[in-house]
């Protein structure tokens, strides 16, 4: 497929990333994968699984501004947003740009904040800006968001609502290594810290620039209408009480469209479509027995799968020469 002349650079990516976080290259590419679908990312997972050194190491790995928010019950809007302040040497009110003004935000155990305060980023994810006091003013390009929450210790904790559950590409876990792996992040750690020496391996102006190519990606009509029937089903299940809206629809289009081109092709298959169902589709249902259950919503997902026929075609873009 015809790439971007740089596109070596995003396999470094993948593995400088891997550097950190050892033996979680499908998680890895997952975050990719938002990122280039112009995205954002949920991990929700236990502590001390690597879900922050995960969002470090991405924007260690990238030549941009990096910045972290942890969240807390007593954290304003206007701590993430900015707030205008009444400069008396001026006399005239200054713009302090909150750290939402930035390529990579980690929003750092999001539910633990008000819902007041998460939904100041609902403009931001969704649309690329941030309005205060009345005036719009866009984000720095690229804006992708890593959130990060703890599943387990819910207490003094507010659940995101499904506004702002649906604004996320994605929902993935890291879960615990495997023995072996274990191992290897021993052997790795016992001297140092690698992050102290993980060295960007790409620019800003290269992830545009992937960013594009991945929108070029082709999707066969028939995809298309395979995504449509996986979608719809959503929305007839006896299950479910909300099913996935066009804004999910086209994050999954998106989102398979980024994984082919990270994968080297320049056209969508329907296995894409398969793997990234559970991690772009789960997190938008709402079931009317188990709300937010991440199994059951994969149940489901998994179900509704298995009962729709996969398409069999070339996918591949026709040659119109």
């Amino acid at each position: 497929m015809e790439q971007h002349t740089d596109f070596n650079k995003l396999q470094d990516l993948e593995k400088n990333i891997g550097k950190i976080i050892i033996g979680k290259d499908n998680e890895i590419r997952l975050l990719l994968t938002a990122l280039l679908a112009n995205g954002h990312i949920l991990l929700e997972d236990t502590p001390g699984t690597g879900k922050t050194m995960l969002a470090k190491a991405l924007a260690a790995s990238i030549s941009g501004i990096y910045k972290r928010v942890q969240f807390t019950p007593d954290l304003l809007p206007s701590d993430v947003t900015g707030i205008n302040i009444y400069n008396q040497k001026n006399q005239e009110f200054e713009f302090i740009a909150g750290p939402v003004f930035t390529n990579i935000l980690l929003a750092d155990e999001i539910n633990r904040a008000t819902p007041r305060t998460q939904s100041c980023l609902l403009e931001a994810m969704a649309e690329g800006q941030v309005t205060t006091d009345g005036i719009t003013r866009t984000l720095h390009k690229p804006f992708f968001m890593i959130a990060t929450e703890n599943p387990i210790e819910t207490a003094g904790t507010f659940p995101l609502p499904e506004a702002q559950l649906d604004r996320f590409s994605m929902r993935i876990s890291l879960g615990f290594p495997t023995v072996e792996e274990e191992l290897e992040i021993m052997n790795r750690y016992i001297l140092n810290n690698p992050m102290e020496h993980l060295a960007p391996v790409c620019t800003l102006s290269d992830i545009e620039a992937f960013q594009a190519e991945a929108a070029k990606v082709f999707i066969h009509e028939d995809i298309k209408k395979y995504i449509i029937q996986i979608i719809h089903a959503t929305r007839t299940h006896e299950q479910v009480a909300l099913g996935i809206n066009p804004r999910g629809t086209l994050s999954l289009m998106r989102c398979t469209q980024a994984y082919s081109y990270l994968s080297g092709r320049s056209y969508v298959i329907p296995e894409d479509i398969k793997y990234l169902a559970v991690p772009c589709l789960c997190h938008r249902l709402l079931s009317f027995t188990s709300s937010g259950s991440q199994s059951f919503a994969v149940s489901i997902i998994e179900q509704i799968l298995d009962s729709i026929p996969v398409p069999t075609e070339n996918f591949e873009k026709p040659n119109t020469l």
